[in-house]
């Protein structure tokens, strides 16, 4: 009789803590769509409603009227934790919470199911949506009305339901490719410690049949390793035994970075988007210069007799225009915060290019073997905590002012504010130091690469110095 011979099946690993939270998000999947529905009515109540009351009278707070609860709630806690969480888990926010995005999928499942157009694809979408996005929020006061925010936010919320009907089955083509906030969530998710990711050796070697995972957000799962366009929904944990939510460094993701990894528009939009655009839109309002600006223009147009940028009536949804409140923006306060915020945008954004363009020429051709070098692109990325924290700042600030009108004062606000910049400034000084160290060239070579790195970091600390201690 012959001797069958036993072949031992190896168990599969246990699976850790992180990877057991994934799976019972796939399992409880029903919870989730749940949660979005009631994220979803909140966002509409919120939104909706402040806009059809009159504003809030003098002396009101907000226990005591809903329109200023709504907006602590939107601007004040819902946006600073956003962008807290994204850094922190990801795009959980995205794939779990977020109303467009569930809605967006939702309309796509009972839509026409068009393939995506070629013009919708195109890489600079995030940044242009970001910047259109957040300079109109400035002209119509978005943090400050109603009104301003049903506009923004509803006409968003449309916008995204009419291209999911249109576009993909039970897709978020709009998250993919139009979402205002998309490039920012990617950017900020790359420092993310959580992720979703695949073990592609597990994937080759798993046997039979498995149901394919309904990604919404489109990503390639079989590759999956960066955290930017995943939607961290737990669809997929566990597919063909390789996907599995797990840990990480939060330095990982960007110190894997090799040249050609980043497209220039997403490098773009963190120099020019997130540290430039996001930055003069949070300290024009405070800012002596844009007022000296504006004194200067003012007179020099009364002087020479063309008062028709003096006027004031142009209507709320093109700029603010509340007499009641005694806030009305006159054509010339509109043409200012452009060109303030445009400036802004251009002196931060265009030296931190031209800056980091000229690190990578000086230290970033050279070859390590087994590492790669670097190009400006990805030296740019050392700067994402920066940037994310920049924007928690800024919503931040929102918060400090809506508190201080209830008569609640924040001790210690400066030395958190001080400590969360450090915190950015030393990240990101760290990260470009890695990056630039690691490159094949001599060492009088990085060093003026990594002081060339630190002029942005210089730039956007010098801005939040002026916004937080001297203005």
């Amino acid at each position: 009789m012959t001797a069958i011979p036993i072949i031992p099946v190896r168990a599969p690993a246990p699976r850790g803590m992180l990877a057991r939270l994934g799976d019972a998000m796939r399992r409880h999947r029903r919870t989730v769509v749940i949660v979005q529905w009631a994220v979803i009515a909140f966002y509409a109540v919120i939104v909706t409603v402040p806009a059809f009351l009159p504003l809030p009278p003098d002396g009101a707070s907000i226990v005591s009227n809903f329109t200023l609860f709504a907006q602590f709630a939107f601007w004040g806690v819902w946006w600073p934790l956003v962008i807290a969480s994204t850094m922190l888990v990801g795009r959980a926010w995205c794939g779990i919470f977020c109303p467009e995005g569930a809605l967006t999928e939702f309309a796509s499942r009972h839509g026409l199911g068009r393939p995506i157009p070629r013009w919708m694809r195109w890489g600079g979408w995030p940044f242009v949506a970001f910047a259109i996005t957040t300079i109109y929020g400035q002209l119509v006061s978005v943090y400050e009305y109603p009104k301003a925010v049903l506009l923004i936010l509803g006409g968003s919320t449309l916008a995204a339901v009419a291209v999911g009907f249109v576009y993909g089955k039970g897709k978020r083509v709009w998250c993919r490719h139009l979402c205002p906030v998309n490039g920012v969530f990617a950017l900020l998710a790359k420092v993310a410690p959580v992720h979703f990711r695949t073990d592609e050796a597990a994937w080759r070697a798993h046997l039979g049949h498995t149901p394919r995972v309904d990604c919404a957000p489109l990503v390639d799962l079989r590759h999956l390793a960066s955290a930017s366009e995943c939607h961290a929904c737990g669809r997929c944990s566990g597919h063909r035994g390789a996907i599995a939510l797990a840990s990480r460094s939060p330095n990982q993701e960007i110190l894997a970075l090799a040249p050609g990894g980043v497209p220039a528009p997403t490098a773009l939009l963190l120099l020019f988007g997130v540290l430039g655009i996001a930055t003069g839109a949070f300290q024009w309002t405070s800012s002596p210069w844009f007022i000296a600006m504006k004194q200067a223009l003012a007179e020099w147009l009364v002087n020479h007799d063309a008062p028709t940028l003096l006027g004031d009536g142009a209507p709320w949804w093109l700029l603010t225009h509340y007499p009641e409140a005694s806030d009305v923006f006159t054509w010339l306060d509109g043409l200012c915060i452009v060109a303030y915020v445009g400036l802004v945008a251009l002196v931060i954004g265009g030296a931190a290019f031209a800056s980091l363009a000229a690190a990578a020429r000086v230290a970033g051709n050279g070859q390590v073997a087994g590492r790669p070098r670097f190009d400006w692109r990805t030296l740019a990325m050392g700067l994402v905590p920066l940037g994310g924290i920049g924007l928690v700042l800024g919503l931040s600030m929102l918060t400090v002012t809506q508190l201080r009108g209830e008569r609640i004062v924040i001790e210690g606000i400066g030395m958190v504010r001080a400590l969360l910049l450090a915190a950015g400034v030393g990240w990101s000084a760290w990260l470009g130091a890695r990056i630039v160290w690691r490159a094949n060239a001599g060492a009088a070579a990085r060093s003026l690469a990594s002081a060339l790195y630190a002029i942005p970091l210089a730039l956007v600390a010098s801005s939040w110095y002026l916004v937080f201690w001297r203005w």
